[in-house]
């Protein structure tokens, strides 16, 4: 994902796509993968960090869903204004 985002080149990405594309998906996967390695030992912690990760990953795919909606929507929008003034 991070690849293909610094590839693109019609959009230039902010520090908050940075953020909500990369760096937050990389934390909650290593608190996923601290929390599978600690089962054994921290077994009631872990569980409910690896429900946390479950629930963060959740809200970040709505947060990348309703992100890449909103800029289909927006970039339409401006192609549509230029077509009819072109």
């Amino acid at each position: 994902m991070i690849r293909r985002e610094r590839r693109q080149t019609a959009y230039t990405p902010v520090w908050q796509d940075w953020v909500w594309y990369a760096v937050l998906p990389c934390s909650v996967y290593a608190a996923l993968l601290v929390a599978a390695l600690r089962l054994d030992a921290a077994t009631h912690t872990a569980v409910f960090v690896i429900g946390a990760a479950a629930l963060g990953l959740l809200l970040i795919g709505i947060h990348n869903a309703w992100d890449t909606v909103t800029h289909i929507v927006v970039t339409a929008g401006d192609r549509d204004e230029t077509r009819t003034h072109a």
